[in-house]
């Protein structure tokens, strides 16, 4: 993890208790690159002042990852951002988060191309470089890379994705993708 040089305001964060439950999904209102710090919309009321947390930023062009601690500085509740996390044997920690989005085209060749229907997914969990999530059966195959449209906090990224690995479920009808992350806008 480390503290990166982008400005986070108006992305989405995911945020998690130390043991990565997830509390809420929010929208950074400032962000001071100085001081390391984040201000939040709308911080979980299971958080208090000096309480550890960790943050998964939408960010362009991938999420970022970091520690956070939960500060009042003056009269505003801030997330301190830290690095060093210790590493799990993953290059990504797994962050679970369950929502709704929209596969909305396949990229060929570098170009994209509108699905006439978009393909509903169950977001499961993101990372730093990638996400799984749950969608009907033979929608998409290894390899084929997409784009799609994940509101979060009434935040819309656009996210751009490859297939790496899929396994279908025979009891629900539908496939777990994983997908590596290529983009994030």
């Amino acid at each position: 993890m480390s503290v990166g040089r982008s400005d986070y305001t108006d992305h989405t964060v995911l945020l998690y208790d130390t043991e990565s439950n997830h509390l809420s999904s929010t929208t950074v209102t400032n962000h001071d690159k100085t001081a390391k710090h984040i201000q939040v919309s709308a911080i979980p009321k299971s958080l208090k002042a000096n309480d550890d947390c960790k943050l998964l930023i939408l960010s362009s062009p991938t999420p970022r990852e970091y520690l956070g601690k939960v500060k009042k500085i003056g009269g505003d509740i801030c997330i301190a951002l830290f690095q060093g996390q210790e590493k799990e044997k993953r290059t990504a920690v797994r962050y679970p988060v369950i929502t709704v989005a929209l596969i909305n085209a396949l990229v060929v060749d570098e170009q994209s191309y509108a699905l006439q229907t978009p393909i509903r997914i169950e977001l499961i969990n993101i990372s730093t470089s990638g996400i799984r999530f749950r969608a009907p059966y033979y929608s998409l195959v290894k390899d084929d890379v997409f784009k799609m449209n994940l509101i979060i906090s009434n935040n819309k990224r656009i996210i751009t994705a490859k297939v790496t690995n899929y396994i279908d479920n025979d009891s629900t009808s539908s496939s777990d993708y994983g997908c590596q992350l290529l983009g994030v806008e």
